[in-house]
């Protein structure tokens, strides 16, 4: 409430020195040269995609499981998203996937790190260097996340960032950010971001108004020292699940050192039923994503077969793990899941 208390006093609500001062610390805590904040991580993903210079028509693969943002960003960078399947065990983009679905008109991967999880984003590098492709990371559920001992975001040409309430580093309302260690990309990022405007506020190229304003900017840099103390938080809830859980016939999700479980995501082929006794027993519990966006009717033309994507929105039930949920109640939360799957026959 300070920091914004802090913005009203001086006045000034677009373009100063909260904005300013955020993208310097963002940029500094990935280890990366540049971060140009945005009114969302869907605006994030476009601008990423644009400013490296992806042409419309282009097609840009990615995958099925995820929210409809990524592939509505692909399109609205003017671009065609082409959609592949996913690792059955990191639930992330299959590299040989990708490898498969590369053509005369693909132009950039988009992969993304679901849930908090990094997805194998140095093969997928590897084989966009060999093919000549962008990379353009999707960090929307992974602010935070490693990879060996690098953050996700630093792997491609630029990466994209949302911080939406819900995410690990979440505002009071919608922002977001690209991240790159381009200095062309940034550039470019920036001017697109309002107008296509240079420093003399003259429209020298394409834009658009998708800036962040100066409170979101102000509270993302009360929250942004917090985020390894958060994400070392559910890392803990997350590790407490794994052991009262380990008995019970469930798929865990994998269990990455680098992860930031934005979600805490089981596997069962009982979910509906699973999921409605725990709702009596009490327990709230999500699902990320009930349908495959290549058999959503916005992207659904010419749809591939992705089984494993079609198996796991069959099987995936996210248990609370937000902190402000969890904390305290997972011994109650796993008391649950064991009386629910012995109602549904499945102790």
């Amino acid at each position: 409430m300070r920091a914004v208390e802090g913005v009203f006093a001086r006045g000034v609500f677009l373009r100063g020195p909260e904005t300013a001062a955020f993208e310097r610390e963002l940029a500094d805590s990935l280890g990366i040269g540049h971060a140009v904040a945005v009114g969302s991580g869907t605006d994030a993903l476009t601008l990423a995609l644009r400013a490296s210079e992806i042409r419309p028509g282009d097609e840009v693969i990615t995958v099925a499981l995820t929210a409809a943002a990524t592939a509505a960003a692909i399109e609205d960078a003017g671009c065609v998203p082409r959609f592949v399947d996913v690792d059955p065990h990191t639930r992330c983009m299959d590299p040989a996937a990708a490898a498969a679905a590369i053509g005369p008109r693909t132009a950039a991967i988009v992969p993304v790190h679901l849930h908090g999880f990094p997805a194998p984003v140095d093969e997928i590098v590897a084989l966009a260097d060999r093919a000549g492709l962008v990379v353009v990371e999707d960090c929307a559920q992974a602010a935070g996340a490693t990879l060996g001992n690098r953050s996700v975001g630093t792997f491609g040409s630029a990466a994209a960032f949302s911080f939406y309430p819900t995410k690990n580093l979440g505002a009071a309302g919608d922002a977001g950010a690209v991240a790159t260690d381009n200095p062309q990309i940034a550039d470019r990022a920036r001017r697109m971001r309002e107008y296509g405007w240079d420093d003399r506020r003259i429209a020298v190229g394409p834009g658009s108004n998708c800036r962040i304003d100066e409170l979101q900017a102000a509270v993302l840099r009360v929250m942004l020292p917090r985020l390894d103390a958060a994400n070392g938080e559910r890392r803990g809830l997350a590790a407490e699940y794994r052991e009262r859980l380990t008995d019970h016939d469930l798929v865990l999700p994998p269990d990455q050192p680098g992860a930031v479980y934005h979600q805490f995501a089981i596997e069962t082929t009982h979910r509906d039923r699973l999921r409605k006794e725990l709702r009596s027993l009490g327990v709230e519990t999500g699902i990320h994503y009930p349908v495959g966006l290549h058999r959503q009717p916005r992207f659904a033309t010419g749809a591939p077969q992705l089984p494993e994507t079609e198996r796991l929105s069959r099987c995936l039930l996210s248990l609370p793990i937000q902190p402000e949920l969890a904390r305290g109640q997972i011994a109650a939360v796993s008391a649950a899941m064991s009386e629910a799957l012995e109602r549904c026959g499945l102790a």
